[in-house]
């Protein structure tokens, strides 16, 4: 349930879709050329995280070949920077507040089609865990940081 997202911020779900060879799969964001970030996307009502989870799966990485290994502990919050285009949500959200899932991947990368759907990304790679934080714009980088460090077990041979 989404009742316990903090105030102020829009609740969230992140994506760490793991690869066999425990890399990362991140994406590109459209338009945006080195602003790189796992798939993310907003809760809707009515909807439980783990719904938008498989739904954001679906549209932003365009495959449901994954298997769902755990659900973060907690809300993680990041606040947008001031000098981010905010016009969309009237200054409702400070930022997102997000659970995050790490999913095995359970395909091929031909299974990957990052214009199935929604066109969030321009291109996708996979990344190794130490190399992640760099791509990351700052100011989501304490949540990566968060994220690795409660899957980290997950990314280990």
């Amino acid at each position: 349930m989404t009742h316990d997202v903090p105030k102020f911020y829009r609740p969230n779900v992140g994506l760490m879709l793991i690869s066999a060879d425990r890399r990362i799969f991140v994406g590109e964001r459209a338009g945006m050329p080195g602003a790189w970030q796992m798939p993310q996307g907003g809760v809707d009502p009515g909807e439980t995280p783990l719904e938008a989870a498989c739904r954001e799966l679906a549209e932003e990485v365009g495959t449901a070949r994954a298997l769902l290994l755990r659900e973060s502990r907690d809300w993680l919050t990041y606040d947008f920077p001031p000098e981010l285009d905010l016009k969309r949500w009237h200054g409702r959200w400070r930022g997102q507040a997000q659970k995050w899932f790490a999913l095995a991947f359970t395909g091929r990368d031909e299974d990957i089609d990052i214009h199935a759907h929604d066109h969030e990304f321009d291109a996708w790679k996979w990344a190794r865990p130490a190399e992640l934080i760099e791509l990351i714009v700052p100011f989501k980088r304490p949540v990566y940081e968060a994220v690795l460090k409660e899957f980290e077990d997950l990314l280990v041979r």
